[in-house]
């Protein structure tokens, strides 16, 4: 699958993300995983492949290209059924489950975003409060390229957005008082949330 996803340019996390991923997935044990942005599949299999049998894992796509990809994907791997694919844009969708939990009490032990950058810092109120206590967000892709560190100034025109989205986001991360929080340099970046 991997191999698969860069043949047809299709961006997936990094081996070495993939690797953290595995580590990390046996140390939190999750019992419920909220992935944003499941393009191929590739993650989502992954949590499938490394968690515990009675793991829940809902993954969410807004691409009907990538929708249909990640179902042929699901139905081929053996997930144990694991795997709810939920079509949609994010942005609808989350403040749905944030509904639903308020009703359930079925938080996340585990929340991937790996999404549109820009987009991170609106997603992530709304994974705070679907998230368990001691649960763990892992954010991908936070540096850009190494961008986000340079002057306002010196960005280009068409990655301002992400610019200010992820600004933004470590603004309002590393404020919190309720959360531990560690960037990491894998890949493009990775951000590791823990919800105290």
């Amino acid at each position: 699958l991997e191999q698969v996803a860069k043949e047809h340019n299709v961006p997936i996390i990094p081996h070495e993300t993939a690797l953290f991923m595995r580590l990390l997935l046996r140390l939190i044990n999750p019992s419920k995983i909220l992935e944003i942005g499941t393009a191929y599949g590739f993650s989502a299999t992954l949590f499938a492949k490394f968690t515990k049998e009675d793991c829940r894992i809902d993954t969410i796509e807004r691409f009907p290209v990538m929708i249909e990809k990640a179902s042929q994907v699901f139905s081929q791997v053996k997930s144990g059924g694991k795997i709810n694919l939920i079509a949609g844009d994010a942005i609808d969708i989350l403040p749905k489950l944030v509904e639903n939990n308020l009703k359930t009490e079925n938080k996340y032990d585990f929340i991937f975003l790996d999404c549109a950058k820009a987009q991170y810092v609106k997603y992530i109120p709304f994974c705070l409060k679907i998230l368990a206590k001691n649960g763990v967000i892992a954010i991908d892709d936070i540096f850009q390229g190494g961008s986000v560190f340079d002057k306002p100034e010196e960005v280009k025109y068409r990655q301002r957005k992400i610019y200010q989205g992820l600004n933004q986001l470590f603004s309002e991360i590393y404020n919190n008082q309720n959360l531990e929080v560690s960037s990491l340099p894998l890949g493009d970046g990775l951000m590791i949330i823990q919800a105290v």
